[in-house]
């Protein structure tokens, strides 16, 4: 098991580069399986969630090639078979692949997908578009079969904009027969990512970014190159790391659009900032004020940034409340930061942070993957030593943390326990 160790109060100065999208990656990653020849996808992090993905691939027998940045994906040696219990809990992105396999071949076999306990996490979105496609879905004890004589186009309205289940629904309306509407979809950039890629296969997609997605169903889909946009989450954190820390921070590669809702809200609570057409340039101001902050879809305030933020709000003079929207159970980190000398109260799912508090290094535990970065920002500016076991959820989303880290003057080590 690894565990980080990190010594606080050091300045953080120089440049963080921002990598490939992770919410991006591992939707397209799955989404090469419906190509009929080699697709290469570049600027893609390495990080533990890519490296089970392609591991799913290789089992089913497609050609996967890490070049740099870049995988390089041949579907066209793939085998549908069942995809084991083993590899499709290691993340909750393996449910990628129910769409992919189901529009490519008709029928698909695996398990219920994995991934951070943050809630009630139902793939209900999901099951009722292949439903309305036409599929037919068996469940027992967490395996799935889902199965049709054919997919045709349908018009599917989701009764939540979520993310994930609108990816699905293209995945598997794109080799349809006809056309789909997908009503009340996600507007993520992330969603826009994996639409430009299947139309660049030759998916003939519209809307992608807004409210309704149209699909008009295509029955081949060549190969071709794309490119993961910046990771805005992983953006999001090390700005917020220069509002703690930092000492004119610059946050490089990034699209400042992608990461607004927090720029507004930052500079609301007083932080020093320069916005730069695909950068921030950031510093620790002498004086924050506190804030409200309601998680939201995008364009709202980012649920994967609430825990991060968490960690600012303690540092900010007054009380400051967060109210998380998405799910029920993105508060585990709150405990382990009042451990470290915060004052924070949970009132459902509600949080009240009353600052200025002054942090301390101490034992803590990264329970999810955002928990453990609010953990890694709250060690940056507490006093002495942190150290955060169960780390490997961290290392799941954001590639190279130690190393980025390490260059811009934190005093930060990945170690073995």
């Amino acid at each position: 098991m690894k565990l980080l160790e990190i010594q606080g109060g050091k300045k953080l100065t120089g440049t963080i580069r921002i990598s490939g999208a992770k919410n991006s990656s591992v939707a397209l990653i799955p989404a090469a399986i419906l190509a009929d020849s080699e697709v290469t996808i570049c600027n893609v992090p390495e990080i533990t969630d890519t490296d089970a993905l392609t591991e799913i691939l290789k089992f089913l027998g497609a050609s996967v090639k890490r070049a740099s940045e870049s995988i390089l994906i041949d579907p066209t040696t793939i085998e549908n078979k069942e995809i084991p219990k083993e590899l499709s809990t290691k993340l909750r992105a393996s449910y990628y692949f129910m769409a992919a396999l189901l529009g490519k071949y008709k029928y698909v076999e695996m398990y219920f997908p994995g991934g951070c306990n943050i809630g009630a996490r139902p793939i209900d979105q999901t099951l009722k578009s292949f439903r309305a496609l036409g599929a037919t879905i068996i469940e027992e004890d967490n395996h799935y079969k889902i199965s049709a004589q054919e997919l045709i186009g349908a018009h599917i309205y989701l009764d939540m904009p979520s993310v994930g289940a609108t990816i699905n629904a293209m995945l598997a309306a794109t080799k349809a027969k006809g056309e789909t509407i997908i009503e009340n979809a996600a507007k993520e950039p992330e969603v826009v990512n994996v639409a430009i890629f299947l139309n660049g296969m030759g998916a003939k997609i519209t809307g992608a970014g807004t409210s309704e997605i149209r699909i008009k169903g295509v029955q081949k889909l060549k190969g071709c190159y794309t490119e993961v946009i910046p990771d805005r989450i992983e953006a999001g954190t090390y700005i917020i790391a220069g509002a703690l820390v930092g000492d004119h921070l610059k946050i490089d590669n990034i699209i400042p659009e992608h990461v607004e809702t927090l720029i507004l809200k930052l500079q609301e609570m007083g932080v020093k900032m320069v916005v730069g057409p695909d950068h921030v340039i950031v510093s620790k101001g002498n004086y924050l004020k506190p804030v409200k902050i309601q998680t939201q879809g995008y364009p709202g305030f980012a649920t994967d940034l609430q825990q991060p933020i968490t960690t600012l709000l303690t540092q900010c003079s007054g009380v400051s409340t967060l109210e998380e929207t998405i799910y029920e159970n993105r508060f585990q980190n709150v405990p382990f930061l009042n451990q470290m000398g915060a004052h924070i109260e949970i009132h459902d799912r509600k949080i009240k942070v009353n600052g200025i508090t002054h942090l301390k290094g101490c034992s803590v535990e990264a329970t999810d993957l955002r928990a453990g970065a609010c953990l890694v920002l709250a060690g940056l500016v507490a006093e002495g030593k942190t150290q955060i076991v169960n780390i490997e959820h961290v290392l799941r989303g954001y590639e190279n943390i130690v190393e980025k880290l390490t260059e811009v003057g934190a005093e930060i080590e990945l170690k073995e326990e």
